[in-house]
């Protein structure tokens, strides 16, 4: 019986070390695999199966797109300013081969050669132009941090700067710069303001004066239109009036013609037309010789009247 238990035995312990060295690689994983202690393979994703005793697992190593954030380093800019700036880097293995074999701690390897890499970079630019070349500083560090790791297996994808801390006076004083940069263009801002406003007043008062004189125009026009048709009508009455008077006093004289007047009418015509002009300012005046003589006759008359008033 016991040969039968051992038997069953190192048949369990046969199924058992053959299920532990059954493996099954996930996505976006790599197995370096190691034999007799030297590099025999890379494990892709999918079912292996490793020799017992002789293979070993030697890194696990993940595909993906990796983050490390670095904490601040203390630089010098060309002026003399020492800032602390932290770095963020991303990255990716590409052979699990040269990242197992190429350095004996990535990590750490890429921290230092970030800082030295910045700190040659920074120490060529000034405190201003650092401030103002985030983009100009990622592109370089990213650069020479992807030549120098890929004979570790690894690419290096992006390199961003998370903060740039200068010293705290040199930040008091950007403070007090950036409010009199405000407070300037503040004024700047409000002194166009007014220059606008003004400039606006005034086209508007041009403006106003323009149609308020364009306006006057036009009603000293209208009302020398106006003045000039009444003058119109007013000559038109006139001379309607005119040739009314014209037509009766033709059409008097056509009656009286017709009429065949007598001398005496004629004379008393006459004598009307010597009192109107009697009236008048001239101090000439003309008497017809009918009436010299009829003025004659009027005074024999009166004589004759007044000695028979004085013998009575």
């Amino acid at each position: 019986m016991e040969p039968i238990y051992i038997l069953i035995a190192l048949v369990l312990f046969v199924i058992i070390v053959a299920i532990s060295n059954i493996k099954i690689v996930p996505q976006s994983k790599a197995f370096v695999i190691e034999r007799l202690g030297a590099y025999h393979t890379t494990w892709d994703t999918g079912l292996h199966i490793k020799l017992p005793f002789l293979d070993k697992i030697q890194k696990m190593v993940s595909l993906k797109e990796q983050v490390v954030d670095f904490p601040p380093q203390p630089v010098i800019t060309k002026d003399n300013v020492t800032m602390q700036i932290d770095t963020v880097v991303f990255f990716q293995i590409t052979d699990p081969k040269l990242y197992a074999y190429g350095v004996e701690n990535p990590m750490a390897a890429i921290e230092n050669l970030t800082a030295t890499t910045l700190r040659n970079i920074i120490g060529d630019m000034e405190l201003d132009h650092t401030l103002t070349s985030r983009d100009t500083i990622n592109a370089h560090i990213r650069v020479i941090l992807d030549e120098a790791t890929d004979p570790w297996g690894i690419k290096v994808n992006r390199v961003e700067l998370k903060n740039i801390i200068p010293p705290s006076e040199i930040q008091d004083a950007m403070e007090k710069q950036m409010k009199a940069e405000r407070q300037r263009r503040e004024a700047i801002l409000k002194a166009e303001g007014e220059k606008a406003s003004k400039i606006l007043v005034a086209e508007g008062l041009k403006e106003s004066q323009i149609l308020a004189a364009q306006a006057d125009k036009e009603a000293q026009i209208l009302r020398a239109e106006a003045v000039k048709e009444q003058k119109i009508r007013e000559s038109e009455g006139e001379a309607q009036a005119i040739l009314a008077v014209q037509k009766a006093m033709a059409e008097s004289i056509r009656m009286i013609n017709e009429a065949s007047p007598e001398d005496g009418y004629l004379t008393i015509k006459k004598l009307e037309a010597f009192a109107k002009a009697a009236d008048g300012q001239s101090t000439k005046i003309i008497i017809p010789s009918e009436l010299q003589s009829l003025a004659g006759l009027c005074a024999g008359v009166k004589e004759i009247v007044t000695d028979t008033e004085n013998k009575q």
